[in-house]
């Protein structure tokens, strides 16, 4: 579902010239990136164009990686984060440009109650996402590393648009406002579910669904639609900036 109708894609010559940049640097993804996000013109982004796209037939899954977020077990992406009088859940997110969620998620706390001298697991992955339409699969990746996999719905008739984009927006329990009408959280009528994500293609966002049956089909209006309880994952990685890459 989205907000409001619109198009997208990438122009067909700025991707070749990219790409003529690629045998150049071997910049593969730094040159696809600026070619997408500086043009609006007719011409969709493939899941080819870019690296390390998985195949859905091999399984939805998380990797070992992700599960060693939620460990006690240090690793190169992660720091620990004494805690110190005066500290707080807000602070230490601001100064490791994360999320009070994550930071909760990762050292299973139950409460914002933080004690001085408490040691935090911190990660210090850059959190992106790609939304692969061809297999209706949302993919969380840290840096260049895919993290985990999901079942998303897409949109019917090539609604979603293809591109690079940032998060602009997130909701907790969101209104929809479906054309012009309010319609609020709770209500039957709402299909956001819990969260929306919301991304530089005005109107456009991931959310939560109402209809979780009818996820791994291109049934929405355009928007990516999750679980509930997996949007809140992700809800979490991800800060206002992150990257969701969309391709066909």
């Amino acid at each position: 579902m989205r907000w409001n109708k619109g198009g997208g894609g990438v122009n067909k010559k700025i991707i070749f010239a990219g790409l003529l940049g690629i045998l150049a640097s071997g910049l593969v993804f730094g040159m696809v990136v600026f070619a997408t996000q500086r043009t609006t013109a007719s011409g969709n982004l493939k899941s080819a164009d870019l690296p390390a796209i998985p195949d859905a037939s091999s399984g939805i899954s998380e990797t070992e990686a992700f599960q060693t977020l939620f460990s006690a077990q240090t690793d190169p992406h992660s720091v620990i984060h004494e805690v110190k009088p005066g500290d707080n859940l807000t602070v230490i997110a601001k100064k490791y440009n994360t999320t009070i969620d994550l930071l909760k998620r990762m050292n299973h706390l139950s409460s914002d109650r933080l004690m001085p001298g408490m040691a935090l697991k911190v990660s210090t992955y850059k959190f992106a996402v790609v939304v692969d339409k061809s297999q209706n699969i949302l993919i969380l990746k840290g840096d260049e590393e895919v993290l985990k996999t999901y079942v998303v719905s897409t949109g019917s008739n090539d609604s979603t648009p293809a591109g690079i984009f940032k998060v602009t927006q997130k909701l907790v329990n969101p209104t929809w406002y479906k054309a012009g009408v309010v319609v609020p959280y709770g209500s039957a009528e709402n299909v956001l579910g819990t969260r929306w994500l919301g991304i530089s293609k005005q109107g456009y966002g991931i959310h939560g669904t109402t209809e979780p049956e009818k996820l791994g089909q291109q049934v929405t209006a355009g928007c990516i639609r999750m679980k509930n309880e997996e949007v809140e994952e992700i809800y979490a990685f991800l800060i206002p900036g992150s990257e969701v890459t969309i391709v066909d």
